[in-house]
């Protein structure tokens, strides 16, 4: 899952930036409203951490104008403002949970992964299809019961996967939503991780069932298990 957070102080930043990235997920930061709202334009987001008393254009403008726009990317807002008409002034400009500083890190992890669970229509953070389970919040998978050991970046890439069930994700989304903007375009990248993922998992192999489906020219999808 891809995040950005918006926030100008740069301590607070920073730790933000590092605890998302060693729970996995792909960080880009902007440290004003102008960057962040030029981020948001240009690349689609799972989630923002978003602060509103920021420089140039303040967090609840930039929260007004995605909400405007049809955006459907979780916002948790993050802020100073510990007053309940703060708050609801937040939530009512389109925001999906409201965090006040100072916090710990695992509260901000549970509440990013409660927005982005509500984003795609998920109840729990227990994902399955067929005998492939994954837990969101210890990042383990099991398939038929058997801890599979992934790395970061694989697991980041099959929970999106799975959290598009049923849909044809195109590489270019996958890109999107797994890497940051840190991270190096390559033309085979996508294809070498889901390649991992497949032996890894055993997808498809000595009659395992096949969860991950290629759709040539489109991209990949994980949907029910066929044989073979």
């Amino acid at each position: 899952m891809r995040i950005l957070v918006v926030e100008d102080y740069g301590p607070l930043a920073k730790s933000i930036v590092q605890g998302l990235r060693e729970a996995g997920y792909a960080v880009d930061l902007a440290s004003d409203g102008d960057e962040a709202q030029a981020a948001a334009d240009s690349s689609a987001y799972d989630a923002l951490v978003l602060d509103l008393m920021i420089p140039k254009t303040d967090g609840m403008t930039i929260l007004r104008r995605l909400r405007t726009r049809g955006s459907t990317t979780a916002i948790l807002v993050v802020t100073a403002r510990d007053q309940v008409p703060d708050r609801i002034a937040g939530l009512d400009a389109g925001a999906d949970d409201y965090l006040v500083k100072p916090f710990a890190l695992q509260e901000l992890l549970a509440r990013l992964r409660s927005v982005i669970r509500r984003k795609y229509g998920g109840a729990t953070n227990l994902l399955t299809v067929g005998d492939l389970e994954i837990d969101s919040t210890a990042r383990t998978v099991r398939r038929s019961g058997q801890i599979i050991s992934l790395s970061a970046r694989e697991f980041a890439l099959l929970e999106y996967l799975v959290r598009r069930r049923g849909q044809v994700v195109s590489r270019a989304e996958v890109w999107e939503h797994v890497y940051d903007f840190a991270s190096e375009p390559s033309s085979n990248v996508i294809d070498v991780y889901v390649g991992y993922l497949r032996r890894k998992l055993g997808d498809g192999e000595a009659g395992s069932p096949r969860l991950i489906h290629t759709h040539r020219g489109l991209g990949y999808s994980v949907d029910a298990p066929t044989a073979g």
